[in-house]
């Protein structure tokens, strides 16, 4: 790996480089001291780098303890908020993990999957409402495709989905997701609607057309909001202001679980999107009513392109894109999320 990438590095002859004055043998540095520094940088912690990184916590503090000598430099000193990077730190391990990324993903390439003899461990991050919709049928599949593999919801917040995948510790995301994190790349699978979802027997207080309501029927009404995350309270919210019923809301729910049963005993009108609604409706003996126009919102998957050209990786991609995106709107070309705003 080459050094004069790094600012602030000075080349002395073919293998050794200055920093702050002191000489180092670059050819000597163990590439996995390198992986530990990313690591720590990230996450502010020798205890979670050495959990990301499967190794204990005294191998961690020994493998800080070689970088620090090798270095010069104290690298991180302890702040109230963990461990805070000095000013080499700071230069050094974004330029590194950039180019251990890289150099991941070039060794991958040429690399070959085989889903039936496969153990993979596949870490997803779905939100309450994606866990009910995409993992039970993404499950089965896999169950089907590749038995000896697992897989696991890490629920990451939609604020640190570009960390997580940067970080490996999910390998996608499936939601309402708009990733502005260089190195982040999307896929739409499909436009979603919210809907309106009743009990039986309910009816708007003037006669409905067919099933849909009006916006003056959703302001006489009393409506219940199921947001799980922050991302799902802005777009309903924002779907309720474009209706002009803003302050409409009279309950909001942590889960959509709790949604039939909360509908089905009173007059309220639970807003959700549709597949959960068609999810429950006949289940539960509901009513579903469309609403007005302008109540969309895409649902995207998104991945890190150190891993674009993993063989086992878009084959998983490949699998979410055959159960979510077939019949709907999809783009199978994947795209820069920072140009998705």
């Amino acid at each position: 790996m080459d050094v004069e990438w790094i600012v602030g590095i000075r080349r002395i002859g073919a293998a050794n480089v200055e920093l702050g004055g002191r000489v180092m043998n670059f050819r000597q540095l163990d590439l996995n001291l390198l992986r530990v520094l990313c690591a720590i940088y990230r996450t502010g912690s020798v205890t979670e780098a050495g959990q990301q990184l499967a190794l204990s916590q005294s191998a961690t503090s020994n493998a800080l303890a070689r970088l620090r000598h090798c270095f010069g430099d104290a690298l991180f000193v302890r702040s109230p908020s963990g461990l805070h990077p000095t000013r080499l730190a700071q230069r050094v391990a974004p330029l590194v993990a950039d180019h251990l990324l890289h150099l991941e993903a070039a060794l991958c390439e040429g690399e070959s999957f085989e889903p039936a003899s496969a153990g993979m461990h596949w870490r997803l991050s779905l939100s309450d409402l994606g866990e009910m919709m995409f993992l039970p049928a993404l499950a089965r599949e896999l169950r089907r495709s590749s038995p000896g593999s697992r897989l696991s919801n890490e629920a990451v917040d939609a604020a640190r989905v570009s960390a997580a995948l940067e970080a490996r510790e999910i390998d996608l995301a499936i939601g309402m997701l708009q990733a502005d994190h260089q190195g982040v790349l999307g896929e739409l699978l499909f436009r979603e609607h919210y809907v309106a979802l009743t009990a039986r027997d309910w009816q708007p207080a003037t006669p409905a057309i067919g099933r849909r309501l009006e916006r003056s029927q959703l302001s006489r009404a009393a409506l219940a909001l199921a947001a799980p995350t922050a991302s799902l309270l802005g777009s309903v919210q924002r779907v309720l202001e474009r209706l002009d019923l803003g302050g409409a809301n009279c309950v909001r729910l942590r889960h959509y679980g709790a949604v039939p049963e909360l509908v089905r005993g009173t007059d309220l009108v639970a807003i959700v999107p549709q597949m959960f609604a068609d999810a429950v409706a006949a289940r539960h003996d509901l009513r579903v009513w469309q609403l007005p126009d302008g109540t969309s919102y895409d649902v995207m998957m998104v991945w890190h392109q150190s891993v674009n050209g993993d063989p086992a990786q878009r084959w998983l991609r490949e699998q979410v894109r055959h159960l979510f995106g077939q019949g709907r709107i999809a783009a199978n070309e994947p795209v820069d999320c920072a140009s998705l705003g």
